[in-house]
């Protein structure tokens, strides 16, 4: 996260972990929701280098969080066991 301050990560990692978890249909509170946007952040940060995607302010890095928070909501998903209603 480029250019943002300790609050903005704060913000974004709740926004980031809020929109990951509307696009996965999942059902979390507002903690899990942060530390589900920050993991995603550096997830993001991490392969948008690898990939030489740049990204910068509010937006970029809202952007790359979201993307990071899918997959590793992606990557749970695949490790976790389903609950039979």
């Amino acid at each position: 996260m480029n250019e943002v301050s300790i609050i903005g990560a704060i913000v974004i990692g709740i926004l980031a972990g809020w929109i990951a978890e509307q696009i996965m249909g999942r059902e979390h509170g507002l903690l899990t929701n942060l530390v589900v946007g920050v993991v995603g952040a550096f997830l993001g940060a991490i392969v948008a280098g690898m990939l030489g995607v740049g990204f910068a302010g509010f937006w970029g890095s809202l952007i790359i969080s979201t993307v990071g928070a899918v997959v590793l909501l992606a990557i749970v998903g695949m490790f976790r066991k389903r609950r039979v209603l």
